[in-house]
């Protein structure tokens, strides 16, 4: 799945039926179960969300104490119920409910029982199909049909994500993963699941909606983009993954289609279906893991104790692939031609300047001929057009032995963004970039490195969408 709006991937391992959903408590931390389908679920796209209070005990206050007791309290209001419930603020509530929540909720200095919070939640229509109204459909896979949908609590655009659930089977291991994941990742660089939807014959994701991938954007501005917007994007990208790699998780299928880009330039993370929870530095993983032309030389070796580093290298492959207009190494058969690929930029490695490498599956000496590294420049011809510490981050980012790899937190300090205003550095994980002022994008030209550019050829931002 590249993002809400594509078709689910072929899953090797499926699930049991829906209902053991509530079992992750053996793969993932306590509080994480997605059996609570709306619990610390983020509701709005500003990402000012509340942590969902809630106590250990699951029973619903007696409406007689808790009327007793509130009677001292001022009238509820919309935003007092925005806030405790953490909804956005232009959600619509029913008529009538101010007053029945009144009756029911504790006093706003005491917690809300998980299961008073649940019962809430689903009477002002989350968790319901009639609540989103279906519009387009926007891709299908083997598993999973995503549609343009409408929110009847916002109006807003909704994208929604359906997985089909076999009767034998159960919810894809993708889907279940994506949705532990999610629930619990807050940060304006990553997209938001809004609502979970479970039915006897399907799972159905609510995500927020956004117009275009990456690889659209490139597409619809003719594979030239803006480099001061090239900035803004890896910047975004960047942030997201520091956001993720500071929380122990991997998303491990970084690509143009998992980018997802609103049209004020914002970019989120998507399909967090492969992405999984690394609490243990040297875990062992799959090296089955992302796109070949994304995948990073030590796992197309067979290493399988990778680390962030794994995502750094998507980064770069993308970074190039906005620079330059075509992928950074577009293999067309196999692993071995993907390292050829590679080789031809980065060099061949060998035992002393990688050590380690002899061990790895897919490693022979014998098989690849020697090469030197070459300089970024003399491969990817536009970088030569542009500033040395362009080409310098592009360095530091794709190289072939993992542990030297540029981490996230350190690329976002590096001088090639030193041109952004300075308050960028400093926003919370929740606030988007382009709160920052003067942060927009630029007007995108066809072909900004041409020789032959025409007013004509000036293409409005709203034309790229």
């Amino acid at each position: 799945m590249s993002d809400p709006r594509m078709g689910e991937r072929d899953h090797s391992q499926r699930l049991s039926p829906f209902h053991r959903l509530r079992k992750l408590d053996t793969c993932h931390p306590p509080g994480n179960r997605i059996g609570i389908v709306h619990e610390n679920v983020k509701m709005g796209s500003d990402g000012e969300s509340d942590q969902a209070s809630g106590t250990s005990s699951d029973e619903v206050q007696s409406p007689v104490r808790v009327r007793m007791r509130n009677n001292h309290h001022r009238r509820i209001s919309n935003e007092d119920i925005n806030k405790r419930l953490s909804l956005p603020a232009d959600i619509r509530l029913p008529e009538g409910y101010l007053e029945k929540f009144a009756m029911n909720s504790p006093p706003f200095d005491k917690p809300m029982s998980r299961r008073l919070r649940r019962a809430s939640l689903s009477e002002i229509g989350f968790g319901k199909l009639e609540t989103y109204i279906k519009l387009d459909k926007l891709g299908e896979g083997t598993y999973a049909t995503v549609f343009k949908g409408r929110s009847k609590l916002t109006d807003n655009l909704v994208a929604l994500k359906e997985i089909r659930l076999e009767h034998e089977e159960g919810a894809p291991c993708t889907a279940i993963r994506e949705v532990s994941l999610l629930k619990d990742l807050k940060h304006a660089n990553i997209v938001t699941l809004h609502d979970i939807i479970h039915t006897q014959k399907s799972l159905t994701l609510v995500f927020e909606y956004l117009d275009k991938d990456l690889k659209q954007y490139l597409e619809d501005c003719g594979n030239s983009i803006h480099m001061h917007n090239v900035k803004l994007f890896l910047f975004q990208l960047l942030r997201g993954l520091n956001y993720c790699h500071r929380r122990k998780v991997l998303h491990r299928d970084l690509k143009p289609q998992n980018l997802l880009i609103s049209y004020l330039g914002e970019l989120k993370l998507s399909d967090f279906g492969l992405a999984r929870s690394k609490s243990i530095p040297c875990q062992t993983y799959s090296s089955e893991v992302v796109t070949l032309w994304y995948r990073p030389p030590d796992v197309l070796l067979g290493s399988t104790d990778y680390s962030t580093a794994l995502d750094i290298w998507g980064a770069g492959c993308i970074f190039i692939e906005m620079l330059q207009g075509t992928p950074a190494f577009p293999g067309v058969a196999d692993v071995f031609e993907q390292l050829q690929k590679i080789w031809a930029v980065v060099g061949v490695p060998t035992e002393e300047t990688w050590p380690g490498v002899n061990e790895l599956p897919n490693f022979r000496p014998e098989w690849f001929q020697p090469c030197e590294p070459q300089q970024f420049r003399n491969v990817w011809k536009r970088l030569s057009q542009l500033p040395y510490k362009t080409e310098d981050l592009a360095q530091q980012i794709l190289i072939s032995i993992p542990r030297d790899r540029i981490l996230a937190q350190d690329a976002l300090q590096h001088p090639y963004f030193n041109t952004l205003p300075p308050p960028i550095m400093q926003l919370r994980d929740t606030v988007s970039v382009f709160k920052v002022p003067g942060v927009r994008l630029e007007t995108e030209v066809k072909d900004i490195f041409s020789l032959r550019i025409r007013p004509s050829q000036l293409v409005p931002l709203a034309k790229c969408w």
